[in-house]
């Protein structure tokens, strides 16, 4: 009983190995057309040999789907590398834009600096009456700028002038930490 059941799946298997030894030659030009008529001995011969040529045609599409999705991957791939290439330039630009900024910052407060300097030495040479009063009507933070680079016997006969009120709010502006 045994040997009846295996019979079959032996002569399936040896089908099929004959089959895809075919198709290879066939793949490989050595055998005659696969379009061509061939002879078979029983049906299920004809219908292994039917799937075996319509997987083959299957495969045979799927390898150009294949071969075409990777050369538009290739081309996407080319395409951001160019893109990368030209962000770094753009980053390369940037850095070297902000460098300037910096650069330029940096001059333009020197130059504040040095104005508030020149600035403070003319209130210092004022009489401490009307330097007050003209200091009174600054902004709140250029005054507290201008007394911090007074001569300290000038900015306090200064502060002696003023109102109490804005003399409390020079100093403390004055006393807190400037951020730039």
């Amino acid at each position: 009983m045994k040997s009846s059941i295996l019979l079959p799946k032996i002569h399936h298997i040896f089908l099929a190995a004959a089959f895809s030894a075919l198709i290879f030659l066939a793949d490989s030009g050595k055998c005659a057309d696969p379009e061509q008529p061939k002879e078979f001995q029983s049906v299920e011969e004809r219908r292994l040999y039917e799937d075996i040529m319509n997987e083959n045609n299957r495969l045979q599409e799927e390898r150009k789907d294949f071969a075409l999705k990777q050369k538009e991957l290739k081309t996407l791939e080319e395409g951001v590398d160019k893109k990368l290439t030209e962000i770094d330039k753009k980053l390369v630009e940037l850095k070297s834009l902000q460098k300037k900024i910096e650069s330029l910052l940096a001059e333009k407060s020197a130059q504040e600096q040095k104005k508030i300097q020149d600035l403070a030495k003319i209130y210092d040479k004022m009489e401490p009456a009307k330097a007050a009063l003209a200091l009174s009507g600054l902004n709140q933070q250029l005054a507290a700028d201008l007394l911090a680079n007074m001569k300290v016997k000038s900015a306090a006969k200064l502060l002696d002038q003023m109102a109490k009120q804005k003399t409390t709010e020079l100093s403390t502006t004055f006393s807190q930490p400037k951020i730039e």
